[in-house]
């Protein structure tokens, strides 16, 4: 009798929660939860980047914020679906809230500087980097490339520019510690495509 009025109440605050993440609009910073089932390895936490979008493998981008959790589920189930069998059964989730901007404040000079990385990286967001930071330290302290990353077109995006960098070289083209990084540089490293 216990265990049944013990599951019961559980299913009752697990329902809750549900309910209450589905009418949550995302924002920026959000944290997202994605899991598929039918491949273990694409389950991920992801982070709702500046733009708004998520990058997730074999979907690309996402459009997220603004919008609920149920509207991002259909979409990344919609675009993972031509690449299973069957349709994927994907959950998401809000893993953590973005931090509240804070109303007033005082601004005191700081030797770091904000950089974001994106795409197939193993933590991707916001990075602060000292004055010395160079990209290939930036690509480290965010974790390293995942296994879906596109290794020879890492992009450095500064300003209107798009810098192309190859991760694994031979040579004297690839990333080397002399590309230093500045505020607002966003690191992109796309999704390898399906012979690269």
């Amino acid at each position: 009798m216990f265990k049944l009025i013990f599951g019961f109440f559980t299913a009752l605050l697990l329902a809750a929660a549900a309910q209450a993440q589905s009418g949550y609009k995302i924002k920026t910073g959000d944290t997202l939860r994605v899991e598929v089932l039918e491949d273990d390895s694409l389950s991920r936490s992801t982070l709702v980047l500046p733009d708004g979008s998520i990058t997730f493998p074999l979907a690309g981008g996402v459009a997220a914020a603004g919008r609920t959790v149920d509207q991002v589920r259909n979409d990344l189930t919609n675009a993972l679906t031509p690449n299973f069998a069957a349709k994927p059964r994907v959950f998401v989730s809000v893993d953590a809230l973005a931090e509240p901007a804070v109303q007033s404040a005082v601004v005191v000079p700081r030797a770091v500087r904000a950089v974001y990385v994106m795409g197939e990286i193993t933590t991707p967001g916001m990075l602060e980097a000292s004055r010395s930071t160079t990209l290939l330290q930036a690509l480290a302290q965010a974790g390293g490339l995942t296994r879906f990353a596109a290794d020879k077109r890492i992009q450095l995006r500064r300003g209107n520019k798009i810098y192309l960098y190859n991760y694994r070289t031979n040579g004297g083209s690839g990333i080397s510690g002399s590309t230093v990084l500045v505020p607002g540089d966003v690191i992109v490293v796309p999704q390898r495509r399906l012979f690269e």
